[in-house]
């Protein structure tokens, strides 16, 4: 009797295949199921690594874009600025050709805007 103990795992407590285990698992649609379980890894993958590289070229394409739309902005103003200076300046003042006063007046003041950003950017140390 020892010997069929060891040999019978009925006696020794240790479950047996049975049909209802083995009817949880469906094998008869394995290959979608592989297919499915792929297609989740590749997605996790996906959404890990290039999602977030999309999502900063996507900023970097805007940032690009909103600077170089801002610099022909300021480029348009500052010439329409000229013209407009260039029209309305007085003649008996600065003579029948003043474009250069118009420049030199922008001028100026885009040097005077230079000198207040550039006296900004850093606080000032009464350290020294």
């Amino acid at each position: 009797m020892a010997g069929s103990q060891k040999t019978d795992p009925a006696r020794r407590g240790l479950a047996t295949p049975s049909s209802a285990v083995t009817a949880a698992v469906d094998t008869t649609d394995w290959p979608v199921q592989a297919a499915d379980a792929i297609e989740r890894v590749v997605q996790g993958v996906r959404a890990k690594t290039t999602g977030p590289a999309i999502n900063i070229v996507r900023w970097l394409v805007a940032g690009l874009f909103v600077v170089l739309a801002g610099t022909m902005v300021v480029v348009l103003a500052v010439v329409a600025l000229i013209r407009l200076l260039d029209a309305y300046l007085p003649s008996s003042v600065f003579g029948d050709e003043h474009v250069w006063a118009a420049h030199g007046l922008i001028g100026l003041l885009l040097f005077l805007v230079g000198l207040v950003l550039l006296a900004k950017r850093h606080p000032r140390d009464d350290r020294h």
